[in-house]
């Protein structure tokens, strides 16, 4: 695969994105309908997060007809040896909510790992991009990521919350315990604009655990490519595993804390 096959897939992943982003800026703010639960009563989805991935969906078969897609609402399709891996709407709460904080997320991956990834804010327009061997942007001007903190006492480090009971409470823990030895804890509740505000140095890290592939696959490239480390959390002691994104010099220290 070469720079300019990753930045072709990135051009498709950027024009899907925007198809979902149009259903979502749609229906923002309107009486939500359509909703329902998932793994629980507070773990949700509407209307709008399966209008936008049917976008999604009808950009990439026409682009990309031989591609398997990876869907948080409609699962895995098709067989292809590239594989696009889809959050239509990362925040759905947020957005149900009428909180401007939410996202679509979409990757393109291969057997070799994520290829292409686009994470596009509707509201803001921000749009945050990166390919295997490009560097990040945001609105395609290059991330840079200055300024950020040297020592974990300093960090702004985010964070976000399972949707079981049981779980929280022992992620109430670690807040507990990581409260008093970083700068402030911040939990905006989109796990794909909070690696990418990483990225960009509006947080200098973030954790969370209970993740899954379409929320993590186009962030974690972002804020690989602007310099972070990308690191996995083992499950263990009641929680599921996670992803922690530090600068190199602090994430050994942190997932010190996480873990316990």
């Amino acid at each position: 695969m070469t720079a300019k096959d990753e930045r072709e897939l990135l051009a498709v992943a950027r024009e899907a994105a925007e198809a979902a982003a149009d259903e979502l800026r749609a229906r923002f703010g309107e009486r939500a309908r359509g909703v329902r639960s998932k793994s629980g009563p507070t773990d949700l989805v509407s209307e709008a997060d399966l209008a936008a991935e049917s976008a999604i969906r009808s950009v990439l078969g026409g682009r990309r007809p031989g591609d398997a897609i990876l869907g948080e609402e409609g699962g895995e399709t098709g067989e292809g040896e590239l594989r696009w891996v889809v959050d239509p709407l990362d925040g759905t709460i947020n957005y149900l909510y009428r909180i401007p904080a939410f996202a679509v997320s979409i990757a393109c991956e291969s057997a070799d790992g994520t290829l292409a990834g686009v994470v596009l804010d509707p509201i803001s327009g921000e749009r945050f991009e990166a390919t295997r061997s490009g560097s990040p942007t945001l609105n395609g001007e290059p991330i840079r990521r200055d300024g950020h903190a040297e020592s974990l006492d300093l960090a702004m480090v985010a964070t976000g919350f399972n949707y079981d009971a049981a779980v929280r409470a022992r992620q109430a823990g670690v807040v507990a315990r990581l409260l008093p030895r970083v700068r402030d804890i911040r939990r905006v509740g989109a796990a794909a604009l909070d690696l990418c505000w990483c990225a960009c140095g509006r947080y200098d890290a973030y954790y969370e655990r209970g993740l899954n592939p379409w929320d993590v696959a186009a962030g974690s490239l972002i804020a690989s490519r602007a310099g972070l480390t990308v690191r996995d959390l083992a499950p263990g002691d009641g929680v599921p595993a996670g992803t922690v994104v530090a600068p190199p010099g602090l994430i050994d220290e942190l997932v010190g804390l996480i873990v316990g």
